[in-house]
Order: structure tokens, then C-alpha cells, then sequence
């Protein structure tokens, strides 16, 4: 089973580079941001193209859970290759990585967090299944489906509109302390926590 050793790998999804900060597919890297704010650490490169912090999450000293917090460097639909790379430099078992995206069929500020199961045409997802397999954690930020006949792909690089902003700070705070619980309590108590 799980080697108690291995850290847990976080990993925010998202795309690098300002100019994509503030869109809806970036939500992955707000949550891996807040989460290494908590932990009072910084991002660092690292060789698997992705940024890194390590620490703990949870109570201080020893029983708070290893993690790794990471961002892929790699754009989007290439998010398998770094995750992989990381996974095979810290030994983590895919049980103990936990993917955080944006997730169309659920409406804003619905969160689910789940095991397994399809990418649901997430090209972040597919990458990392691709590259390892499909039975990673998953904790699924919701932000709906794009108004009128908007293109998807126009709709997920688009920023959040002013209305979820207005909640964004809370729904990402929310988003952070369900991978918190997932670590710290195990999926089913976490999910009866968030999967509202």
C-alpha cells in the first residue's frame, strides 16, 4: 500500500505567463498559490519544467503531511509531462497526487472532489492520465458552461467575470482547504465536507 514516507504532489493546473493569470483555466494555480502562501514558502524551479515548494500542510511538526505544491511550466495539454517527472523525482504513488482544475460541468463555485474517472475533454487532464494513468484525486473547481454559443476554449482563457470575482478570493480559500481536508482526513470525509 502507501508508503507513509512520500510526500503528497499538489498540482495546480494552469497556464505560465501573466497574460493568462487571471483566466478561468488558471484556477489551478491560484489554489497551488495559496496553498504555498500557507505554507509560508515560495515557488522554486525545478528541473520536470515546473515550478515547486515543499512543505507541510495540516498541525506543525510531525504530524502535519509532506507536500509537494506544483505548477507546471509546460502550457496546458502538455501538464502530464512535468506531473509524471515530479512523481518519479519524489517516489509519490499516483494515490497520493491530486490534481486541481477547472471543471465546466459544474457551475461556478460548486467544488467536487473525486478519484479516477474521464477527462471530460480537460486537455490538462488528458495529458496527465495520458502520462500515468487515470487513478490520481481529483478536486474539481466549477465554473461552468460558456453563455451563448461562446467556443469553450474562448470561454476557459477568458478571466472570470466581475460578478465571480467578487467571490473568486473565497471560492479559491474554499477550493484550498478541500485539498487540505482530502490529505489531512482522507477523500470520503472531504468529500462530505465539499462535494456540495
Amino acid at each position: 500500500m502507501t508508503d507513509d514516507s512520500s510526500p503528497w504532489l499538489i498540482v495546480g493546473l494552469g497556464n505560465p505567463g501573466p497574460e493568462y493569470a487571471g483566466n478561468r483555466h488558471n484556477v489551478g494555480f491560484m489554489v497551488a498559490d495559496l496553498l504555498a502562501e500557507r505554507m509560508g514558502a515560495k515557488f522554486k524551479a525545478h528541473k520536470a519544467r515546473a515550478q515547486v515548494v515543499e512543505g507541510r500542510l495540516g498541525a506543525p511538526g510531525p504530524t502535519g503531511r509532506r507536500v509537494v505544491v506544483a505548477k507546471p511550466m509546460s502550457f496546458m495539454n502538455l501538464s502530464g509531462g512535468p506531473t509524471a517527472a515530479l512523481r518519479d523525482f519524489y517516489k509519490v504513488p499516483v494515490g497520493r497526487i491530486v490534481a486541481v482544475h477547472d471543471e465546466l460541468d459544474i457551475d461556478y463555485g460548486t467544488l467536487r472532489l473525486k478519484v479516477g474517472g474521464g477527462d471530460n475533454g480537460h486537455n490538462g487532464l488528458k495529458s496527465i492520465t495520458k502520462a500515468m494513468g487515470p487513478d490520481y484525486c481529483r478536486v474539481r473547481f466549477g465554473i461552468g458552461r460558456p453563455p451563448g454559443r461562446m467556443p469553450v476554449a474562448d470561454f476557459v482563457l477568458k478571466d472570470f467575470s466581475s460578478t465571480e470575482r467578487k467571490e473568486l478570493d473565497y471560492q479559491v480559500d474554499r477550493a484550498a482547504d478541500a485539498v487540505e481536508s482530502l490529505i489531512l482526513d482522507g477523500l470520503e470525509r472531504a468529500q462530505g465536507t465539499y462535494n456540495s
